[in-house]
C-alpha cells in the first residue's frame, strides 16, 4: 500500500517559496513523494523587526492566513504530514499544528522565539549564529530545554548565508542534506 504523504510550505515575509531554503526545501518533499500545499501571506506589515507588537501582529496574520488557506485540507487523510516553514511561517505552522492537534513533522528554517512556544512532536530546526531577528543563544537553550534538534551556523544571517558564496552554498548544501535526512525518517 502507498503511504499518502503531504507537505505544507508557509514562507516568512520576503522569503517565498523561491528562495533556496524552501524552494530546496520543497524539492526534497516532493521527491520524496509528498504532495505538496503551499500557503502565501497579503498584507503583511513591514519593517518589524525589533518592534513586539508589529512582530506579534505579523505573526497572528501568517496564523490567520494559514488557518483559512488550510481549512478544506482532512489531514486525517494523509498517513505522513510534513511541515516546512521559514522565520514568521514557523510561527504559524507551530500554532496551527498545536492548536489542532495535528501530529505532524516540522522543519523550522530560522525559527523566530515565539515558534519555541508551540513546539510540539518531531521537529529539526536550523538557524545561523548572526541572525538579527533572534536572540540566538535564547532560542538555543529553549531548543535544548524542549529537546528540538537545532542545528546552528557559524556567521550566517537569518538567510542562512554569511556573505560568501561558496560557504553559502556549502550551508544550504548541509542544510538540505540534513532536512532529507528529517525527511526520510
Amino acid at each position: 500500500m502507498n503511504e499518502k504523504k503531504l507537505s505544507v510550505i508557509f514562507p516568512g515575509i520576503g522569503y517565498h517559496t523561491d528562495k533556496p531554503l524552501l524552494y530546496f526545501g520543497t524539492k526534497l518533499a516532493r521527491s520524496s513523494g509528498y504532495d505538496t500545499v503551499f500557503i502565501g501571506y497579503h498584507d503583511m506589515p513591514q519593517k518589524i523587526r525589533g518592534d513586539m507588537a508589529m512582530m506579534k501582529k505579523a505573526a497572528l496574520l501568517a496564523y490567520e492566513q494559514s488557518a483559512d488557506q488550510l481549512k478544506s485540507v482532512r489531514f486525517e487523510d494523509y498517513d505522513d504530514v510534513l511541515f516546512i516553514g521559514k522565520s514568521i511561517g514557523t510561527v504559524a505552522m507551530a500554532k496551527y499544528a498545536s492548536d489542532n492537534k495535528l501530529n505532524v513533522r516540522q522543519i523550522w528554517y530560522t525559527p523566530v522565539e515565539a515558534t519555541f512556544s508551540f513546539a510540539s512532536g518531531n521537529t529539526v530546526a536550523f538557524i545561523g549564529d548572526a541572525d538579527p531577528w533572534s536572540d540566538v543563544d535564547k532560542v538555543k537553550n529553549i531548543a535544548k530545554d524542549l529537546g528540538i534538534k537545532l542545528y546552528s551556523y557559524p556567521e550566517c544571517n537569518h538567510s542562512l548565508e554569511c556573505g560568501d558564496v561558496a560557504r553559502d552554498l556549502e550551508t544550504l548544501s548541509d542544510v538540505m542534506r540534513l532536512s532529507e535526512l528529517f525527511i526520510k525518517g
